[in-house]
């Protein structure tokens, strides 16, 4: 019999039964029963019962044993008794008698429990994260993200794509973030740096002639820690191709990524080419964001001109200053004051002084509207109200019907003609079956609220919010509100996964304060229409780049690449960059773009955050075998830690300390 194990924790069945067996693995778990000491012995693979009796010649040493202890045991499998079959265990019908118990590692007292589902802070879990990978969920997750890999390699293989490796010592990358330096000891006072990207290596491939690649990518970089990213490193399907548009890079990235979902995902997923095609502009006025999640339904919208000269001072003087507008959020079923006043609350947590909102409502009946419906129909007015309606319009006129009674007042005082398309819209308006609610419903007064209503399309039970100023300083907050008013009022479908292609990024954009143009997106992207396209206004020029967005989170960033020498110089002297400053930087590119240089374009797609999704995990670092901590630790192996002396020295660095 082998050293260690004949089955796994996870083989034993019923056609097992009476034969002698030998398992290693973990104490998950300990019971006794009235003497009888019962384990659920864990490996990799699964859970197998084992149990003692005084009579075994093992028992004295199964007493000593205890939970996460590492064993190897002998034993007889046997047949539960019916009444004690577990249907949740691929073994549950059986159990193995120990004759026989070997301790291979024994365990200290635990700082985590294995078994269950308690909670740990975040630093007791990083710092024993050996432990924490024992762990029922983190053993499923780690075990899908070796699977998911698996899957895309196959099918980028598959697609006629080989794998090719880049350099991890390389030099400094514009990726937009910060690179992490590895000093040089042969070349003192110079540094190596750690690739945010293989992005000039993989257009270096395709200059060599190489059509497709593609490399499951490590990429470094130092940023900000957030729960969908990690501060340090990360892996991506990196890939790219020659002779391609976008549509191409779209219809050979979408199936792979769309497979891996529909294999891993467990819920639907719509067919890639039904993903839509969504513009980077209209992805900031509709959703606030360029990864929306379109499981939302909520679609943001410009409702400037039914502010513009109202009686809602904020709005309407906002307004007269240039680049300023004001969005809509609809909210369908949040027509209650509670849940406006949440959403309000939520605005003032993000910093604003509010959110101001409209909600529409059933309206309590008024006997005027009797009186005013009845001349619509017959052109009449009744005698014999005629007289308690004028009553009514001197007692009301200054209430919120201030306008429609002196208007019908007039019209019952002097027996003049009143327009009967103008008596259906004051009845409609101020009489009918619904009714605006809310303090900006009061400035603006019904006809304004009316139309904001019709625009976007809501009724009894609706509400909208709004938010106004220049798009850029007030769009991400709206983004945040539009997801709270999806995720509160049950609008978000949980139960799906929601793709789009956002395109056409403009590649420039203008300081507000400086007026200096500079790079908003992708500085190596191909503009649109070439060189003709940067002799206009810079503000203008879209690039070839996209992203993939699910969920909410980008899955896929890429772009048609920029090859031609002279349109790149173009590009960067736009945006105050000489040639000499561009050879400098990206000398070896620029060069290899000198000598046949083909059309070129590809993506990454960002492994980490793919199976972060699958796995239905809100935190990144549920996905990642050892994972830093929020401040760039490595809690378990103490990183960063102090370099020696001698190790400076041999590097000619000197450490400056901080005051």
């Amino acid at each position: 019999m082998h050293a260690y194990r004949s089955h796994s924790c996870a083989d034993l069945t019923k056609t097992d039964v009476g034969t002698n067996v030998r398992l290693s693995g973990w104490v998950h778990r300990i019971r006794d029963h009235g003497g009888i000491l019962f384990i659920d012995l864990r490996d990799h693979y699964g859970i197998t019962q084992v149990l003692c009796d005084p009579d075994s010649p093992a028992f004295a040493d199964v007493e000593k044993v205890r939970s996460e202890y590492c064993v190897r045991i002998d034993g007889e499998v046997k047949a539960r008794d019916a009444s004690l079959i577990n249907p949740k265990l691929p073994t549950g019908e059986v159990e193995v008698f120990v004759r026989d118990i070997e301790v291979l590692g024994a365990a200290d007292e635990l700082p985590l429990i294995v078994f269950g589902d308690q909670e740990y802070p975040e630093e007791t879990r990083l710092r024993y994260r050996y432990l924490d990978l024992r762990r029922e969920v983190m053993q499923k997750n780690m075990t899908m993200r070796s699977d998911v890999v698996s899957s895309i390699r196959k099918r980028m293989w598959g697609n006629g794509f080989r794998e090719y490796q880049t350099p991890i010592i390389t030099a400094s990358s514009p990726e937009g973030a910060r690179d992490f330096l590895v000093p040089s000891r042969l070349h003192p006072g110079k540094f190596y740096a750690l690739p945010q990207a293989p992005q000039q290596f993989k257009q270096l491939i395709m200059v060599s002639g190489f059509d497709k690649y593609f490399q499951i990518a490590p990429c470094f970089r130092d940023e900000d820690p957030r729960a969908d990213r990690s501060p340090t490193d990360f892996y991506q399907l990196d890939m790219e191709m020659s002779f391609v548009t976008q549509q191409d890079v779209f219809d050979t990235i979408s199936p792979v990524i769309a497979g891996v979902f529909e294999e891993f995902g467990g819920r639907p997923v719509d067919a890639p080419h039904e993903w839509p095609q969504i513009s980077y502009r209209d992805a900031a006025l509709w959703y606030g964001t360029d990864k929306p999640d379109l499981r939302n339904p909520i679609k943001m919208q410009v409702v400037s001109e039914h502010f513009a000269g109202s009686g809602f001072a904020i709005f309407a003087k906002l307004l007269e200053q240039d680049g300023t507008q004001i969005r809509a959020i609809p909210a369908p079923t949040g027509g209650s004051r509670k849940f406006c006043d949440r959403m309000n609350a939520f605005a003032q947590k993000e910093g604003l002084p509010g959110m101001g909102y409209i909600f529409w409502r059933e309206r309590t009946p008024h006997p005027v509207h009797e009186v005013l419906s009845g001349w619509i129909e017959s052109r009449q007015l009744d005698e014999a109200k005629l007289q308690s309606f004028i009553e009514v319009a001197e007692k009301e006129g200054s209430s919120e019907f201030q306008s429609a009674f002196v208007r019908i007042g007039n019209l019952v005082r002097t027996g003049d003609v009143l327009d009967i398309d103008e008596a259906r819209k004051i009845n409609d308006l101020t009489f009918g079956a619904m009714e605006a609610a809310g303090p900006l419903a009061k400035n603006i007064g019904p006809e304004r609220t009316e139309a904001i209503r019709q625009q976007l399309g809501l009724g009894v039970g609706d509400a909208a919010f709004f938010l106004g100023g220049k798009p850029k300083q007030f769009e991400a907050v709206a983004g945040r509100a539009r997801t709270a008013i999806g995720e509160e009022l049950g609008l978000t479908d949980k139960n799906r996964f929601a793709f789009a292609w956002i395109v056409d990024f403009p590649i420039y954009e203008k300081d507000a304060e400086s007026g200096k143009v500079d790079f908003e997106h992708n500085p190596f992207s191909m503009p649109q229409g070439g060189m003709d396209a940067l002799l206009g206004d810079p503000l203008d020029v879209l690039g070839y780049q996209y992203d993939l967005a699910c969920n909410g989170y980008e899955l896929v960033s890429g772009a048609i690449r920029n090859h031609r020498p002279e349109i790149m110089f173009k590009a960067f002297e736009i945006a105050g960059y000489g040639e000499e400053e561009v050879r400098k930087r990206f000398g070896g590119m620029v060069n290899a773009f000198r000598f046949g240089a083909p059309p070129h374009g590809g993506c990454a797609a960002g492994i980490d955050r793919i199976v972060m999704l699958l796995a239905d995990e809100a935190n990144i670092r549920e996905v990642i075998m050892f994972p830093m901590n929020q401040r760039a630790e490595d809690l378990m192996m103490n990183a960063p830690s102090d370099p020696t002396p001698d190790q400076l020295m041999e590097l000619s660095l000197r450490v400056i300390p901080q005051d």
